[in-house]
């Protein structure tokens, strides 16, 4: 007999992580929905995909456009100009809270929220889930602030909830207004281009890493109420990260310290991904090397 298809819901479908998940889903033979503000350019579109457009911030239009069944509900949405602060907020915690809302009586196998690991806010390293968060940003704000509320929606009404804390993630087909692609870009290109003076830390992971442990957690019934942090557990510098980009791209000329750190800018920031490895068998399987030059392979072709 054959074994029926999964329902998979992707909110920020359009985006860069979406795109990636979207993908991963329809080899898994599950039945794709997408919903965002945006319509998918026609390079992005994927056959067999229902494309739904609509802000998760309006919960009545919202209940009208989800009438079927999911079994799983994957949270990537929200505001991205995150200069716009009320915006932002309400992108991140109203439209989370309303899809949990529409979905808490739905009987769903998974609901995941994509946090970040700026929730955490200025704590020693590596940071853990067990760590008191002190947001320092409107986004970290309204992403601590979703994160209380679902997972207090699992302690008082068993809402299968589980978040990812996310540090940075990088791969083929990300926009140039982050930090790799961006650097990618210049140095294809063997283009003089400013920066910091690439002393931070940071934890990058490859997309395909985080798009397994998004599978791990939908596949773990059992386990729901959980925090996962999402990173490479590899830190490394900015500045040496530029410099691999370098190597691999054969060109660049990156101008350090021209640009100054933000005042509120965390200077060192990775994860302990303990919990993910203990709970989900989970580890990363894309070391900084091999997922720069799978990155670079994409862009060169693209540019």
């Amino acid at each position: 007999m054959k074994k029926k298809s999964k329902n998979i819901l992707v909110v920020g479908g359009t985006g860069f992580i979406g795109h990636h998940l979207i993908k991963h889903s329809l080899k898994k033979n599950y039945k794709v929905t997408s919903i965002s503000i945006k319509k998918p350019t026609t390079k992005n579109l994927f056959r067999g995909v229902e494309y739904i457009s609509c802000d998760i911030r309006d919960k009545k239009k919202l209940e009208k456009k989800l009438k079927k069944p999911f079994n799983y509900v994957v949270n990537l949405g929200g505001y991205v100009d995150h200069s716009k602060k009320k915006e932002t907020f309400s992108s991140h915690y109203n439209g989370a809270k309303n899809l949990a809302q529409i979905f808490l009586s739905r009987n769903i196998e998974s609901f995941i929220q994509l946090g970040s690991g700026l929730e955490y806010g200025k704590t020693k390293l590596p940071q853990k889930e067990s760590f008191e968060c002190k947001p320092r940003s409107t986004y970290s704000l309204a992403k601590f602030k979703t994160s209380k509320y679902l997972l207090d929606l699992f302690k008082k009404k068993k809402f299968p909830t589980n978040i990812i804390r996310l540090y940075q993630s990088y791969g083929p087909n990300q926009k140039f207004n982050r930090l790799i692609p961006f650097v990618i870009k210049a140095c294809l290109k063997n283009k003089k281009f400013e920066c910091t003076d690439g002393l931070q830390k940071r934890d990058f992971l490859y997309i395909d890493d985080l798009i397994n442990l998004i599978f791990k957690i939908l596949k773990s019934k059992k386990i729901h109420g959980y925090v996962f942090n999402a990173g490479s557990g590899k830190p490394i510098k900015i500045r040496s990260l530029i410099e691999k980009i370098k190597i691999f791209s054969l060109g660049g000329l990156p101008d350090y310290g021209k640009i100054k750190m933000r005042k509120d800018e965390i200077k060192d920031m990775y994860p302990s991904i303990y919990s993910a490895q203990k709970l989900l068998g989970w580890k990363p399987r894309i070391s900084i090397n091999a997922g720069l030059k799978k990155t670079i392979k994409f862009y060169r072709e693209k540019l």
